[in-house]
């Protein structure tokens, strides 16, 4: 190849692999769904502890579709954001985009594919959440920054919400009924989990030339990309993050009437992942907005701590409601 000629997709592939777990790659052979399910419940158990341990409320029945789901979205995300060259991730996005168009055609190689394709078959899941999910992993790759919260939120509506979709789906929690108001329910949870993501990790996504705080809020507040780089919370920049920590709270407070219009199952995870959330809201503020110096973060004995309130705290009425027991 000339010094000047752009690299072919093959070579775009074949660097993105290398950089790659071995794992990742697209087989020859498509393995049985035993072996798939394997693969996506290790995957799975073995990147995301809180993941493990919202599986624990779960029926066992269902463990094996949020494995799939769950590594399709890890796998999605490293593709994106593991490599090193947007160019390289863009190739791969895309090549992962066509299996699963693959996969909804029936023909399924990838092992996270072939047990995603009978998750897909058992829940009646449309393509439109999984595929959503690629736009933001590609808009990652172009755009940096977001001029408005709108923008913010509109980038949200892919990279988060289709999430918390693919789990009604998975729990059947998609009745003609309640559908709507489950699917605004559970996007102001999504986003509101994605914001505090964000507002954990400025330090973090600043390095990959990445930041998600609004830049017309920035500007307000008196903040500026140089404020960031040089990683300190000047007086200006904690009054921005208050100011972002307050408004993705109003988000989970929007959020949670869903935990009272679903299974007890998965409202034991709603409750889980809404006050995981908000504990990272309170480690920001603990902190006193101060998320340059280092990154806000939650112990193991508090995660510990949530997932038993989760089992004890405000989801127990609302299950003792719902299955017509006393409270």
């Amino acid at each position: 190849m000339s010094a000047t000629a752009q690299p072919t997709t093959e070579e775009l592939l074949a660097r993105g692999w290398s950089a790659l777990p071995p794992a990742y790659r697209i087989p020859d052979v498509a393995p049985t769904l035993d072996e798939a399910r394997a693969y996506c419940r290790n995957l799975a158990e073995t990147h995301y502890e809180n993941f493990h341990v919202a599986t624990w409320f779960l029926p066992k029945a269902l463990r094996p579709h949020f494995h799939a789901i769950y590594a399709y979205c890890r796998i999605s995300d490293d593709l994106g954001d593991e490599v090193g060259d947007r160019a390289v991730a863009l190739a791969l996005l895309d090549l992962w985009g066509r299996e699963l168009d693959a996969c909804y055609e029936g023909r399924a190689r990838h092992p996270v594919f072939v047990a995603l394709a009978e998750t897909i078959r058992a829940c009646a899941i449309p393509k439109e959440p999984f595929s959503d999910l690629l736009v933001a992993f590609r808009q990652d790759q172009t755009v940096t920054r977001y001029a408005t919260m709108d923008d913010v939120l509109a980038y949200c509506r892919y990279s988060a919400n289709p999430v918390g979709r693919l789990v009604l789906y998975a729990c059947g929690e998609v009745s003609p009924e309640a559908k709507d108001e489950n699917f605004r329910l559970s996007d102001a949870t999504c986003t509101a989990l994605q914001l505090a993501n964000f507002w954990q990790d400025v330090r973090v996504d600043f390095k990959k030339d990445r930041v998600y705080l609004p830049q017309d809020d920035m500007r307000r507040f008196g903040v500026s990309d140089e404020t960031i780089a040089q990683g300190i919370a000047t007086p200006e920049f904690r009054a921005l993050l208050r100011y972002e920590v307050d408004y993705a709270r109003g988000l989970f407070e929007q959020g949670l009437p869903l935990i009272g219009r679903v299974s007890s199952e998965l409202a034991l995870d709603l409750d889980l992942f809404s006050r995981g959330g908000l504990e990272i809201l309170r480690a920001i503020e603990r902190r006193e907005y101060d998320v340059l110096s280092a990154r806000p973060s939650i112990s193991k004995p508090t995660k510990l701590a949530l997932a038993l309130r989760a089992l004890g705290g405000k989801a127990l009425p609302f299950l003792r409601i719902k299955t017509g027991k006393a409270a």
